[in-house]
C-alpha cells in the first residue's frame, strides 16, 4: 500500500489524527454507534480530510481491510472452533479435575488457574471463563472461603492469554499491523503470559481472597457441575492442547536453524516441517483433529459441523471490527498521518515499545474496547516501527505485547468485561473495582515491565 504525497504537513496531519480519534471515541462512547461502522465512518473521513483522491478511496479503505482480515479471520474462526469443540465435549471439566488431583485441594486455586491458562490458548476470554465457573463454584463450595480465591486465577489467566497469545484477536491483528512473525508472537507471548498471571493473578487473588470474602453465588450452576455424558481422555485433551504450539514451535525452531545453516532451506522435509508450523495450517490441522478425536463416538458428523458453525457466530463482530482497525491503519499509512506521527515520536525520544503501550492505555481507558484500543494503537504506531531500524522478530513481538497490555490494564465501568465478571461473581460495582479493575492493571503494568525489560536484555 503505498503513500501518496501528502497535501499537508506534520501539524495538520496531527490534528486530523487526534480529531479522528475524538470522533471515534465519540461516535462509541456517546452516540453508542457500533465500533465497526465507527472504524469505518472514521477511516472514510480521515480519508476525506487527508485528500486522498477520491477514486482511491475505496480501493485505499478495501485493501486495508482485506490485508487484516486475510491472516486474522482464519486464525480466529479455525481458532475458536477448536475451544468450541474442547468446552462442549467437556475438555475443561477432565483437565481441570486433573489438575487439582495432582495439586492437592490447598492449592485448588492454582490448579484452576493453570487449567484456564492451558484452555486459554484456544478458547477466548467470556466463552472460556463460563465454560469453567460452574467447576470453580463446584471447588469452592466444597473447600469453602471466597469465591475470589478461586475465580481470579481463573479469569485473569483468560485475560492474559486472551491478550498475548494468537489466534486470539489482539495479538493476531497487531502483529499482522506492525508486520511481526505470529509464531515469535505466540512464543513471546507464551513465555511472558505465564509470569504475569502468576504475579497479577495468582498472587492478587490470594491476597484478595483473604481480605474480601465473598460467597459463591447461588443461581449460575443449580447447585452442581455441568455433566458430559462420554468426556474425552485426559491424554486427549492434552494432546489437543499441544498439537498447534508443537507444529508452531517446529516451524520457528526450523527457520531459525535455516538461518544459521545448520539445515538445508531447500530439503522436502524442511519445507515440510516449516509449513506445517505456519500458524493457520498448524491450527487447521488442530481443528481436523479435535473435530474427528472429540466427535468420533459423541456426536454425529452433522452435530460437529453444527458446533463449529455455531462457534463462529459470536466472533464475527470482533473479527469485523479488527478488519476495520485494519482499513483504519491502511487510509492513515496511505494519507501521510502515519508518516507523520512517527517523525513526532522520533523527535521525542519516546522509544517505540512505551508509546505502543501508553497509545493503546489511554483509548482503553477512554472507550473501554480492548479490541478497538489495540487495532488502533497497531494502525497509529505501524508506521514508527516500520521507520525503525533495527528492530528484530523478537523486539516487533514484545511491541505487539506493549501494546496488548496497554489495552488490557484499568478496565472499568465501559468495559464489557467488567461487568460480565461483576455479574457472575455476585459483585457490585466498587468490589468489582476493587478486585477486577486492579487485576487487569497489575496483568497490563507487570506485562509491560517484563516486556521493557526483555527488550533492554534480547
Amino acid at each position: 500500500m503505498e503513500a501518496i504525497e501528502p497535501t499537508y504537513g506534520t501539524g495538520p496531519l496531527l490534528l486530523i489524527a487526534g480529531a479522528a480519534i475524538a470522533l471515534l471515541l465519540f461516535l462509541v462512547i456517546r452516540v453508542r454507534l457500533h465500533p465497526f461502522v465507527s472504524l469505518v465512518l472514521t477511516s472514510l473521513l480521515v480519508a476525506l480530510a487527508t485528500r486522498i483522491p477520491l477514486d482511491e478511496i475505496v480501493p485505499t479503505l478495501l485493501q486495508g481491510f482485506g490485508e487484516t482480515l486475510a491472516s486474522v479471520g482464519l486464525l480466529v474462526g479455525l481458532g475458536v472452533m477448536i475451544g468450541r469443540m474442547l468446552e462442549v465435549t467437556g475438555g475443561a471439566a477432565v483437565l481441570a479435575h486433573a489438575l487439582i488431583s495432582a495439586f492437592g485441594q490447598r492449592r485448588a486455586p492454582l490448579a484452576l488457574g493453570v487449567a484456564s491458562l492451558l484452555f486459554g490458548f484456544p478458547i477466548f476470554f467470556d466463552a472460556g471463563l463460563i465454560v469453567m465457573l460452574p467447576i470453580i463454584f463446584s471447588v469452592a463450595r466444597r473447600l469453602g472461603g471466597s469465591v475470589l480465591l478461586y475465580a481470579l486465577p481463573a479469569a485473569g489467566a483468560f485475560a492474559t492469554m486472551h491478550a498475548f497469545v494468537p489466534p486470539h484477536p489482539g495479538p493476531v491483528a497487531a502483529a499482522d499491523q506492525i508486520g511481526a512473525d505470529m509464531g515469535m508472537t505466540l512464543v513471546v507471548g507464551l513465555v511472558l503470559a505465564i509470569p504475569t498471571w502468576y504475579l497479577a493473578s495468582y498472587l492478587f487473588a490470594l491476597y484478595a481472597g483473604r481480605r474480601i470474602e465473598l460467597p459463591v453465588p447461588e443461581d449460575f450452576t443449580s447447585g452442581g457441575e455441568l455433566a458430559y455424558e462420554h468426556p474425552p481422555r485426559l491424554f486427549t485433551v492434552i494432546g489437543i492442547l499441544l498439537l498447534p504450539m508443537l507444529l508452531i514451535f517446529g516451524n520457528t525452531g526450523t527457520t531459525t536453524l535455516v538461518t544459521t545453516g545448520a539445515l538445508n532451506e531447500g530439503a522436502a522435509w524442511v519445507r515440510a516441517l516449516t509449513l506445517a508450523g505456519e500458524t493457520p495450517v498448524a491450527l487447521l490441522v488442530t481443528a481436523l483433529v479435535a473435530m474427528v478425536v472429540l466427535g468420533r463416538g459423541r456426536f454425529p458428523r452433522e452435530r460437529v459441523e453444527r458446533i463449529c458453525n455455531d462457534a463462529l457466530g459470536p466472533v464475527c463482530a470482533i473479527i469485523l471490527i479488527t478488519g476495520a482497525g485494519g482499513m483504519f491503519g491502511g487510509v492513515l499509512q496511505v494519507s501521510g498521518v502515519g508518516a507523520a506521527l512517527e517523525e513526532t515520536l522520533a523527535a521525542t525520544g519516546l522509544p517505540v515499545i512505551v508509546a505502543a503501550f501508553v497509545i493503546a492505555l489511554a483509548l482503553r481507558v477512554a472507550q473501554g474496547s480492548a479490541t478497538v484500543a489495540l487495532t488502533t494503537t497497531a494502525a497509529l504506531i505501524a508506521p514508527a516501527v516500520e521507520a525503525s531500524s533495527g528492530l528484530s522478530s523478537v523486539d516487533l513481538a514484545l511491541i505487539v505485547i506493549a501494546i496488548a497490555c496497554g489495552s488490557t490494564a484499568l478496565s472499568h465501568v465501559n468495559d464489557s468485561g467488567f461487568w460480565l465478571v461483576g455479574r457472575f461473581l455476585g459483585m457490585d460495582v466498587p468490589t468489582t473495582l476493587r478486585t477486577w479493575t486492579v487485576m487487569e492493571t497489575l496483568i497490563g503494568f507487570i506485562g509491560f515491565g517484563l516486556a521493557c525489560v526483555a527488550s533492554l536484555l534480547l
